[in-house]
């Protein structure tokens, strides 16, 4: 009996692990906030007023309604078309992400605080810096006109 509580505890977890796959533990590891508001946001999903060039880059014209709320620092947006996720940081710069949740790949259900996107699938909280967990493309702004390499 002894030898196989033995087994039991040595052999039990290697194979759930086997079985959930290491996707789960990493997905489960992010950072989290727990008072996180969720703002109303837009979600342009016509991409008439944005570009994709041949070199994996899409241009943005800020000054369609669609981004209005990329006007003001703070301003977010799920442009769910493009799969991208952008807020703007400052009157000079704007970050996109991949909108894809690294937990379960949710894409449509972000709320942001000012500093955090939560997916609302299961609550978790990313960092709105391209330091997070939250695939972050480069992105460049000329005038009212944002570039996101996505390549």
């Amino acid at each position: 009996m002894k030898n196989r509580r033995n087994f039991l505890k040595t052999a039990c977890k290697p194979i759930v692990l086997a079985t959930l796959g290491i996707p789960i533990i990493e997905a489960c590891s992010t950072e989290e906030d727990s008072n996180v508001t969720a703002p109303t946001n837009s979600t342009p999903t016509d991409n008439s007023s944005s570009q994709a060039s041949s070199s994996n880059e899409l241009e943005i014209d800020l000054d369609d309604n669609r981004f209005s709320s990329l006007k003001e620092v703070g301003g977010w947006l799920n442009f769910t078309s493009e799969n991208i996720l952008l807020v703007r940081i400052s009157d000079s710069e704007i970050r996109a992400f991949d909108n894809a949740c690294p937990h379960q790949g949710t894409r449509n259900r972000w709320s942001f605080d000012g500093s955090n996107f939560t997916c609302a699938r299961h609550g978790n909280s990313f960092s709105a810096s391209c330091s997070g967990s939250l695939k972050c493309f480069d992105t460049s702004l000329d005038g009212n006109i944002l570039t996101v390499d996505l390549g």
